[in-house]
């Protein structure tokens, strides 16, 4: 029996908070510890009080001044994306055909599959984050890599083969049959193996024939402990072009409820241009529209608008959306969510910030009675933050009084350097990880060339 006791200032969500004075929200100790326990979360409170019934062999890791939260949750990114984030200049459509379908097709490679999962999983730890959504490429290969990548890791992660069988390059296409074959053998290997949960994976409707999307529902129905992860209502362009090849739709969301894609486990990536009717139909499915501020912004899409999704009732959660998405900090995509909403005259308050990272994605996901919190029994993926990692920081936070102003300024201004340590499942992870980046070597880089 192992026993561990992390001492620090501990913050964990019990509900999502209905303003920014709204304390019953969630609970603090300022002078807090979380006991873990072969992985699992014991108890979270007043550290005098579990110190004192921990027993002789806890091991005591203390991380004052440091606050100590849940691990942080993305709902949306795609691993074979890593390699091209910061792709200049172009809107979904033409950045798709132009980087990414380019940088996909190196996936067919398990060497290439197996180095990116590795490096892609690091970098979200670096981040503070234990648990993502992700989309593989149409590679089997890729698929293996990643939920193989995060077993060693021990991360619980959600991922699956994308689907995809026209207007993409021929080395990116499957057919429906391939991809029906593939995705049971891949959730037959992989769904309920240690932490991985997978996710049926159809790209988005303008990469799927009528016969795709057919298969995709077969899928759904025989397989509903998995998720559904697809994109909806990104980009103008895209809307025109998806409604053009399914004219009997009534609209874009229109095209998923036809083909029963839609309920409490289909995750829908973007949703900014949809109609209060389309917003209506995935409240009434129980759909989750998630919020990816930074690439929507970097893309030039749109903004997201939470308040509208709020008031019809519908589910949301937030993502990074890595590589249009432009960081893998959950902190930096929380800061750019406040600017997106704060335009349109809508406020995004500190604490809710942070439960939209921790709980409300957890919620968004199902799992709360596994991660999302530190309530007792939950899985003990753990995230420390430390507000004055910058110089510029720790000047701020001379003047800062109160927790809402020290969790906006790690919001606004932190990054990676702002977490400390990450747990997964009790274990710390993110103190070897520059051990491990410099044991790899540095790579040789190519020669650059003038635009």
């Amino acid at each position: 029996m192992s026993r561990l006791l992390l001492r620090g200032r501990v913050l964990t969500f019990v509900d999502e908070p209905k303003s920014i004075d709204d304390q019953s929200a969630y609970s603090y100790f300022e002078d807090g510890a979380v006991l873990v326990e072969n992985g699992k979360v014991v108890e979270a409170g007043e550290y005098a009080a579990l110190a004192s019934v921990a027993g002789p062999q806890v091991q005591i890791v203390d991380h004052r001044p440091h606050l100590i939260l849940p691990g942080f949750i993305d709902t949306h990114l795609h691993f074979p994306q890593t390699q091209a984030i910061a792709s200049y200049g172009a809107q979904l459509m033409e950045w798709l055909n132009t980087y990414i379908f380019v940088e996909e097709q190196k996936f067919s490679s398990t060497a290439h599959a197996d180095f990116i999962a590795g490096r892609f999983m690091d970098e979200l730890l670096r981040n503070g984050t234990t648990t993502a959504a992700a989309y593989c490429s149409v590679h089997r290969t890729s698929v293996d890599a990643y939920f193989a990548a995060a077993e060693k890791r021990n991360m619980l992660m959600i991922g699956g083969k994308v689907m995809m069988d026209r207007n993409a390059p021929d080395a990116l296409r499957d057919t429906p049959q391939s991809g029906y074959d593939d995705t049971k053998a891949l959730i037959a290997n992989w769904h309920g193996r240690g932490r991985a949960h997978y996710a049926i994976s159809p790209r988005f409707a303008i990469t799927s024939t009528p016969e795709q999307m057919d298969i995709s529902r077969a899928l759904v129905r025989e397989h509903p402990e998995c998720y559904v992860q697809t994109h909806l209502s990104e980009n103008k362009d895209e809307i025109a072009y998806a409604t053009s090849l399914y004219p009997s739709a009534r609209d874009y969301t229109d095209i998923y409820a036809n083909y029963d894609l839609l309920g409490p486990k289909t995750l829908l990536g973007h949703c900014i241009f949809l109609s209060d009717r389309e917003i209506s139909a995935l409240a009434e499915a129980r759909s989750v529209a998630v919020f990816c501020p930074t690439s929507n912004l970097f893309l030039g899409s749109g903004l997201f608008d939470q308040g509208r999704f709020k008031e019809l009732g519908a589910r949301t959660s937030v993502a990074t959306d890595v590589g249009g998405g432009t960081s893998f900090s959950m902190l930096e995509t929380m800061s750019e969510a406040y600017k997106v909403l704060h335009v349109q005259g809508q406020r995004l308050s500190p604490f809710a910030s942070y439960y939209m990272m921790t709980l409300g994605n957890a919620r968004a996901l199902g799992l709360e009675d596994r991660i999302g919190s530190l309530r007792a029994g939950a899985d003990a993926d753990i995230t420390i933050l430390d507000s004055r990692a910058k110089p510029a920081m720790e000047l701020r936070m001379r003047t800062a009084t109160t927790l809402a102003e020290e969790l906006f300024i790690l919001q606004t201004m932190g990054d990676d350097r702002s977490v400390s340590e990450v747990y997964v499942a009790g274990k710390p992870m993110k103190s070897g990880l520059d051990k491990a980046a410099a044991s790899h070597g540095a790579r040789s880089l190519p020669e650059l060339q003038p635009a």
